[in-house]
């Protein structure tokens, strides 16, 4: 379908009308093109908070360690309030998707319990530390704290945790500058005594993304915190994504043995190959091989930098006959979420007409031996790289996975190869842009728009075309960064299409390229369509059509367009960090890009309306016994707690029933039941009695008179 709308693009640009030209694309930084972490916020704002982001309440001491009763239950209730900006509602529904994916903490949408989280556009970023057991929680996702790094900070704090540099033992790691820190904010320095502070058998984590930055609170240009290993001096204060600590420690802390939404990998280390089987019904097996002639010559895993070790699979059709298969079956998989993203790394050495097929084998009641059905076909000319691919494959029943590979006609000297699978209950990203050679731009790229380079065009699932604009060496005002822009451009659809372009979420993440999908520590930005966002220089709306308020562009094969302004950061990651993790792997990059609808989220969340400090809601709370009170209908409504054998009732919860009263009521019911049916039962029968005497007599005069 994409491939069909970028045809028709193209052939309706050869035609465009003639358009008056706009020197140059306007694009603006979403961020004011500064790295603000959630301390600079918070600060800028003039919040006096403990830590910088942790509220305190009445009754909690700054240095109380989390006990049990402060943990939340493993499904965690939460509302999304109106006053919420649309691109943070998004950006939380994808960290509440990493830590499904990572850990064992699931979130849901309040329906009445008696604590939850809401979450609201406060002043600032910052939550309180656990479940404080008050009810309505709240947590701020305030301006620019819109960044999924800074969502999952925050609600790691709301699951218990605090900050990473004020562990019992931070000072083995690293040193505190006290003088440079601003006067009056020493105490956010403070160590806890490792009897008041729990960090659970995991060492220090430098990349955790509960640790300060090196510039937090700081009253010059000095860092604050200096790392005793120099090397992580530009890692500490990540707001990427979680750290393998940060998992170890919140699956230890919640007791999980396994993530909800992660179904499997495979970099086929082990010569198990994960419990994969090959197909009896082929022709030849996949072998598991470190390298091959005519390519790959390392695995993706490692790219040959381990020595030993390093291994893919490979399917040889250099030496079988045309039409010759090889099956490779993965272990059976049980679906929970009835949609699934499989993602591998491919390698064809072969010919243009081997193919790859991924299948799936459904199992079912009816097909209890599973029932084939083909998801993907892959096939292209032969590369001497490893290609990223994403296929959905919606599967409810419980199911394995095939990869079928199938000798074409042509003369092969290698064949096909796939490594580092991973399968998850998430949803696929919708387009790849794949940026080979980095290093090379890198090093040749200028600063500023001469070092700007396009991703090719692609369309929402709403058919909107858009492009990303990429700063390899960053804008002329902020150099050594990587700096990205999302543009919408003119495309087939745009007279069918509204406009302004309304409530579009577009997703950029430069992909960590980890074998593990759950190790991964990607980088993302997303920017959401504000239909009456206006062009800072003109009463035009920002997100209008290309045509009207774009400049013209074209495409290397000459095609004219219309580009649109963009809309993003220039500080979307800094050079350092780009080099901390694996963004760059075989000399290349993978950015992958969606674009899709979140108009739903303009609307309230919860048909129940919680009680709110910020709209008024139950400003007198009438509920009694600790009920909650809620807004139904415009109507309070008191929710009542409840136990094992015993609960609250009436309207304002102002009468509490039990196990033991009911068993009384059901006896006294019984009881008097029973002497209702026996009263009925004598008349009854005395009845029945007197009519069978009057009946007989009667009889007995008939007889006589005969």
């Amino acid at each position: 379908a994409s491939c069909i709308s970028l045809c028709a693009f193209l052939i309706i640009h050869f035609f465009l009308p003639s358009t008056q030209p706009v020197p140059e694309t306007t694009e603006i930084d979403i961020d004011g093109g500064i790295d603000q972490d959630i301390f600079d916020i918070n600060e800028a704002l003039g919040l006096d908070l403990f830590e910088g982001d942790i509220k305190l309440d009445g009754m909690q001491e700054r240095n109380s360690i989390i006990g049990d009763k402060y943990r939340w239950p493993h499904v965690i209730p939460y509302v999304l309030e109106d006053s919420l900006e649309i691109n943070a509602k998004g950006l939380i529904l994808k960290a509440f998707e990493q830590y499904r994916l990572k850990t064992c903490i699931d979130f849901k949408p309040w329906e009445g319990e008696k604590n939850y989280i809401s979450v609201f556009k406060g002043s600032g970023c910052w939550s309180s530390v656990g479940n404080r057991q008050h009810g309505l929680q709240q947590l701020s996702i305030g301006t620019n704290c819109d960044r999924i790094g800074t969502i999952q900070h925050e609600f790691l704090h709301a699951l218990g945790f605090w900050h990473e540099q004020s562990r019992s033992d931070r000072d083995d790691y690293v040193s505190i500058i006290w003088d440079r820190i601003q006067s009056g904010k020493e105490h956010n320095f403070n160590k806890y005594d490792d009897k008041t502070s729990d960090s659970l058998n995991v060492p220090y984590d430098y990349t955790s993304v509960m640790h300060y930055s090196q510039t937090a609170f700081r009253n010059g240009t000095e860092p604050t915190i200096v790392t005793n290993i120099p090397d992580f001096m530009d890692v500490i204060g990540q707001r990427m994504d979680f750290s393998d600590y940060d998992l170890q420690k919140l699956n230890r802390l919640y007791n999980c043995s396994s993530s909800l939404s992660f179904m499997d990998t495979c970099s086929f280390e082990l010569e198990n190959i994960c419990g994969m089987i090959q197909s009896s019904d082929d022709t030849i097996d996949w072998q598991r091989l470190s390298q091959v002639p005519a390519g790959p010559n390392t695995d993706h895993t490692n790219m040959g930098e381990c020595k030993d070790s390093g291994y893919f699979m490979h399917f040889d059709t250099s030496a079988v006959a045309g039409g010759s298969t090889a099956v490779l079956e993965s272990r059976i998989l049980y679906p929970k979420r009835g949609f699934q993203c499989l993602q591998f790394y491919f390698y064809n050495s072969g010919n243009e007409s081997d193919l790859l097929y991924v299948w799936v084998r459904e199992y079912s009641s009816a097909h209890p031996n599973g029932t084939l059905r083909l998801i993907e076909e892959i096939k292209g000319s032969p590369a001497n790289y490893w290609q990223l691919h994403h296929i959905s494959l919606n599967v409810t029943s419980k199911f394995r996975v095939l990869f079928q590979g199938m000798k074409g006609t042509g003369l092969s000297n290698g064949g096909l190869s796939i490594d580092d699978i991973n399968l998850s209950e998430t949803q696929c990203p919708h387009h790849i842009w794949h940026i080979r050679n980095f290093t090379h731009l890198l090093n040749t790229s200028p600063a500023g728009t001469a070092g700007r380079i396009y991703s090719p065009p692609f369309y929402s699932s709403k058919g909107y075309a858009f492009q990303v604009s990429l700063y390899v060496n960053g804008t002329a005002d902020n150099p050594f960064n990587l700096a990205m822009y999302l543009h919408l451009i003119s495309g087939a659809n745009d007279d069918q299409l509204q406009w302004p372009c309304a409530w579009q979420q577009g997703t950029i993440i430069l992909l960590d390229q980890h074998p593990d999908i759950r190790q991964r520590m990607s980088n993302q930005r997303s920017i959401t369509t504000d239909p009456l966002k206006l062009s800072d220089s003109s009463s035009t709306y920002f997100w209008d059509r290309p045509d009207k308020v774009g400049s013209t562009a074209s495409f290397p094969n000459g095609t004219t367009f219309m580009r649109g302004p963009g809309s993003g950061t220039s500080a979307f990651l800094t050079h350092q960090r780009l080099r901390s993790r694996n963004f760059i792997k075989e000399d290349g990059v993978y950015i992958l890009l969606t674009m899709e609808d979140i108009s739903h989220l303009v609307s309230t969340q919860p048909s129940v309306s919680p009680t709110l400090v910020t709209n008024n809601s139950c400003p007198d709370n009438p509920c009694e016994n600790d009920g909650v009170c809620i807004i139904v209908d415009r109507k309070a409504v008191c929710r009542c707690p409840a136990g094992d054998n015993w609960w609250y009732m009436g309207e304002k919860c102002e009468r509490k029933g039990s196990t033991q009263e009911n068993t009384i009521i059901t006896v006294s019911s019984t009881i008097t039941v029973f002497v209702v049916m026996l009263i009925v039962t004598i008349t009854t029968v005395v009845c029945l009695k007197k009519k069978y005497i009057k009946g007989k007599e009667k009889v007995e005069s008939l007889t006589l008179e005969e």
